[in-house]
């Protein structure tokens, strides 16, 4: 196999690893405030991707606000699900409100079907689909906007997390929940945030990578197990961690199906977490003891 090939399947590993980061770094934010793992976040992807089309077609906005209106819909929806179905639950469990999250997936999973039907969508690239060439393979500008998209939110979650009073009140909260109570700190509020902050990535990663994979009602499931896989790949709790490991996860699903068949790209993803798991159960970045209050 020459380099034009090994390069080509590294950037489109790039590419989609991009977009299961993002997915993973959901998980992780609503993990580290709540303890939940959120099995509706691949529907915050898909959401970003069918609004974002919704938007475009049926408004008439231009693309940029139709993006924009997308996201803030689906912001707008873990909002909803964070006061409707998580708040009310009287003394929950951690598997009680898991379960809550499973059904919630299926629920806008369904009511996306009766809105959007069955059909795929397509949404335009946002600065044209003219490739350019970089050492024999071929790039997509959208691949671009994917890769920068995901570095530039990296850096300011980065930034808001170590250098805002508000990103700081979040970790109190994953660290010691009833210590950042007493401190003052305001924790159904940050628990709220979570979800509208899962929610903000979730549909921008759906909104980017919806011109390259098209979108449709039941995009969201692949995508959220993809990005559970990533987040336990990189480290359950580990933001930057859970971005990496969809990064690898990408380039390891790009070379698998070019190397061994396409037929079983999505089976990758599961077989490398599996091994994973075997080897090092707390992920690549995560700690290898870790406790949890």
């Amino acid at each position: 196999m020459d380099f034009a090939s090994i390069l080509q399947y590294l950037i489109s590993g790039l590419t989609v690893g991009a977009t299961y980061g993002l997915t993973a770094l959901g998980f992780t934010i609503i993990y580290n405030t709540t303890g939940i793992i959120n099995f509706a976040q691949g529907e915050f992807v898909m959401l970003g991707g069918m609004f974002s089309v919704f938007f475009l077609n049926v408004t008439g906005l231009p693309l940029p606000l139709a993006v924009a209106a997308a996201v803030a819909a689906t912001v707008a929806v873990g909002a909803f699900i964070e006061r409707c179905t998580i708040r009310p639950v009287k003394h929950p469990t951690l598997i009680q409100l898991i379960i809550v999250t499973i059904g919630v997936s299926i629920v806008i999973r369904g009511l996306a079907m009766l809105v959007w039907g069955k059909d795929t969508f397509a949404l335009p690239a946002f600065t044209g689909e003219t490739p350019l060439r970089f050492l024999g393979a071929t790039i997509l500008p959208q691949n671009l906007w994917i890769l920068g998209i995901t570095l530039v939110l990296l850096a300011a979650l980065k930034r808001f997390f170590a250098g805002t009073m508000f990103g700081r009140a979040m970790l109190a909260c994953s660290h010691n929940k009833k210590a950042a109570y007493l401190s003052g700190i305001d924790v159904q509020r940050m628990v709220l945030f979570s979800f509208m902050l899962s929610a903000f990535i979730g549909s921008v990663g759906g909104a980017i990578l919806a011109p390259i994979t098209m979108a449709s009602y039941d995009r969201g499931i692949l995508l959220g197990l993809k990005g559970f896989a990533a987040c336990i790949l990189g480290g359950l709790g580990n933001p930057f961690g859970a971005a990496a490991g969809g990064l690898i996860l990408g380039v390891l699903e790009s070379f698998g199906a070019g190397f061994v068949s396409s037929a079983y790209k999505d089976a990758f993803a599961f077989l490398i977490l599996l091994g994973l798991l075997f080897v090092r159960p707390s992920g690549l970045f995560g700690k290898s003891a870790a406790t949890r209050a």
